[in-house]
């Protein structure tokens, strides 16, 4: 039985004019609503898979995390504006409306714009590739869900290409 609810998309886009790269989930989990950040939940690797990256501390407050990101080119936002969703279950999501991109594509020189996951991918090309102009580069999820598919050496591998920019 779906227990499925309407999400509207708290968090504000992470960005600044020096931005060239646009890292984009689905909609953020309930822990990272909680939070107030992006990829908040203890068990995802994307801070530490950051981290490794560009060979930086791994972060842990707020401010660490937007700096990180900042300090390297990356600006951090969601497909989606609003959903039905079961959780933090992609699988799950229902009457999708994206984010108006353009907030953070007029304000950057973003040449690169990736998915983190293969729903947000998915949900990107559906509904966002044709405003944007923009081809995604799919990179794989760092939720925990996704521990067995892809251990935390293969994902700092496969991320790697966020240094190569």
């Amino acid at each position: 039985m779906s227990k499925a609810s309407f999400v509207q998309h708290s968090l504000e886009p992470v960005f600044d004019s020096s931005c060239t790269a646009l890292i984009l989930g689905t909609m953020p989990s309930p822990v990272s609503r909680e939070e107030g950040f992006y990829y908040s939940h203890p068990q995802n690797r994307f801070w530490q898979v950051l981290s490794a990256v560009f060979d930086a501390p791994l972060p842990y407050t707020i401010e660490q995390k937007r700096r990180l990101v900042l300090a390297n080119g990356i600006a951090l936002w969601d497909v989606l504006a609003s959903c039905e969703i079961d959780g933090a279950e992609d699988s799950s999501i229902k009457k999708p409306v994206a984010n108006d991109l353009s907030v953070v594509l007029s304000a950057c020189p973003i040449t690169e714009i990736y998915t983190t996951g293969d729903k947000a991918f998915t949900l990107y090309k559906k509904l966002c590739r044709g405003k944007t102009g923009i081809e995604a580069i799919p990179l794989p999820s760092t939720s925990p869900a996704n521990r067995g598919r892809y251990p935390l050496n293969t994902l700092i591998e496969v991320y790697s290409i966020l240094r190569k920019r």
